[in-house]
């Protein structure tokens, strides 16, 4: 039997003081029982000696210290796991929100995880072709990695997360692949276009969804990227499935954490945001990667939009930190109408070379992805100097490689959100491109590539 107090001392937004309690512990559930025995439920936030400070997930308009009693549950937020999650939706606390049969779970497990042991982890090495030139040809994803997407407002990372969701696959094993994705904060027609775009094109069969929306309490935003790491270490460490997790939109999900900490009175550290935000982050960040021995991995795919495109905001600079490389999108190529407007020059994945090459994408990806990164920088430079001096300016050269800057974008990067490439095609794209310069220019692709794929 669970013990019942009637201490209540203090109401303060979402926040309730509970005195005179025994054997509470940090993070601990707990409800609230009101006098009409409505049940609300909160989380333990601070103990101090026989003091709880607790956080409520609901509203706390009508409780009536006096009438309300409150008991702890003993146990921290767990989430009921079994393999028919799959093609489920949850909210953000992992309860059915698609109509469908509560999950009979094979466990309960805690949201909390534990990190991976350095020692036990594998380091990434397989191709994870997403379908999208730009990050498969010249940034590459393998599996295992952390690779997240620094975008800005209005820009069309919900579409770019639901391609990657719908296309993404590791090549050349039979293994299984599935998808778990969790959107933080979001609108309902956000929602509603992420659910109605996986059950349109199929992809929802091998998918778990969790949706947390804007007017969730914040208590909950912080609960739901651990909710969703938890659903993909169940899948791949217990199941042997590779799994993909994509995390849209992580700053509102800092965001949560500051409103969180503000509210415990906190010292503030950078903009307001709690000084151990880079901790806070690291714990879900580090929960993906490859263990040895183990089928399974969790290859992470973190969203955020940074505020006023600011890659030296604490969110999108302390996640540059802990993962490995970033993809940016420009709202100058957003503006030319390129489809995902991807900037290939200052994204970067720092995993990529060990994911291509003969065997796992082509013999000819990495001179051709360093050629092509050198051409398309060459042919900006070019655009950038037609401007100050006047395209007359330009050398025969040089008004070859700005119009291959044009092409570049044009072709390879922008594809739209429905065109699913195979590696051989975006591969042989920037052969087509690098085929309208000269021989001589290809100074970094080797003789016999050049001899096999130029096209004259």
């Amino acid at each position: 039997m669970l013990k019942e107090y009637k201490t209540i001392s203090e109401v303060a937004g979402p926040l309730l003081l509970v005195r005179c309690v025994e054997g509470v512990k940090y993070g601990e559930l707990g409800e609230i029982e009101l006098g009409n025995g409505e049940i609300r439920r909160c989380r333990v936030l601070e103990v101090d000696e026989d003091n709880a400070l607790v956080q409520l997930f609901e509203s706390a308009q009508g409780i009536n210290a006096a009438q309300s009693k409150v008991r702890f549950l003993g146990r921290g937020i767990e989430l009921p796991v079994s393999m028919d999650m799959l093609g489920r939706v949850f909210d953000g606390l992992g309860r059915p929100i698609d109509g469908g049969p509560e999950i009979i779970p094979d466990e309960r497990i805690d949201i909390n995880g534990t990190p991976i042991n350095p020692t036990a982890r594998d380091y990434p090495s397989e191709f994870i072709q997403t379908g999208i030139s730009a990050i498969d040809g010249l940034n590459t994803l393998v599996r295992g990695q952390k690779l997240p997407i620094f975008s800005g407002s209005g820009l069309p990372h919900a579409q770019l997360a639901a391609q990657i969701a719908r296309q993404a696959k590791v090549l050349g094993t039979e293994s299984r692949f599935a998808v778990v994705f969790a959107a933080i904060g979001i609108t309902y027609e956000e929602a509603d276009f992420f659910i109605s775009d996986f059950k349109r094109t199929g992809a929802i069969d091998r998918a778990v969804l969790f949706m947390n929306l804007a007017n969730d309490p914040a208590i909950e935003r912080i609960s739901t990227p651990r909710m969703a790491l938890t659903a993909a270490e169940y899948l791949a460490f217990e199941k042997d499935i590779h799994v993909l997790v994509i995390l849209t939109d992580i700053t509102y999900y800092a965001e949560a954490l500051r409103e969180v900490s503000a509210a415990r009175k906190e010292v503030p550290g950078r903009r307001g945001y709690p000084g151990y935000m880079y901790t806070d982050l690291a714990t879900i960040y580090e929960r993906a990667g490859r263990k040895k021995d183990n089928k399974g991995s969790i290859t992470l795919i973190p969203i955020l939009s940074m505020p006023e495109d600011d890659k030296t905001h604490p969110i999108p600079d302390l996640t540059g930190y802990i993962t490995e490389g970033q993809i940016i999108l420009s709202r100058e190529l957003y503006r030319k109408g390129i489809m995902p407007p991807i900037d290939v020059l200052p994204s970067l994945s720092r995993l990529k070379d060990k994911g291509i090459g003969k065997g796992k994408t082509r013999e000819d990806h990495a001179d051709t992805m360093n050629q092509l990164f050198a051409a398309y920088a060459r042919g900006k430079e070019a655009k950038e100097l037609a401007i100050i001096l006047g395209e007359a300016a330009l050398t025969d050269i040089d008004k070859l490689y700005s119009k291959f800057a044009d092409n570049f974008e044009k072709e390879y990067v922008s594809q739209g959100y429905d065109e699913d490439r195979t590696i051989e095609k975006t591969l042989d794209i920037g052969w087509k491109l690098l085929s309208g310069l000269p021989k001589e220019e290809l100074k970094r692709i080797r003789d016999e590539y050049i001899e096999k794929y130029y096209k004259n």
